[in-house]
């Protein structure tokens, strides 16, 4: 067995994994540069809840048809699901 061969191959293995963790400690000092300069910010909260039910609601026929074709799609019965919430675009 060549020796230097052998320590050709080491010493290739060690650069390779000084290089792989070299970026990886870039990356984590990147996202850490990151994460100081633009910290998350939590959207505010709405006032109050939508209402239920006002001048904008969505005809029983409409939400029939968008049931039977969920059900259509989805595979199963429509009294297994139920819609909840439909917001036309206008």
């Amino acid at each position: 067995m060549d020796t230097t061969n052998f320590f050709t191959a080491l010493t290739i293995s060690a650069i390779s994994l000084l290089v792989i963790f070299l970026v990886l400690i870039i990356l984590i000092f990147t996202i850490r540069l990151m994460v100081w300069l633009m910290p998350y910010k939590e959207p505010p909260a709405s006032a109050s809840p939508p209402p239920a039910s006002g001048g904008d609601s969505v005809a029983p026929a409409i939400v029939a048809a968008i049931t039977a074709a969920m059900a259509a799609h989805l595979g199963k019965a429509p009294g297994e699901f139920h819609i909840t919430q439909i917001n036309p675009k206008r």
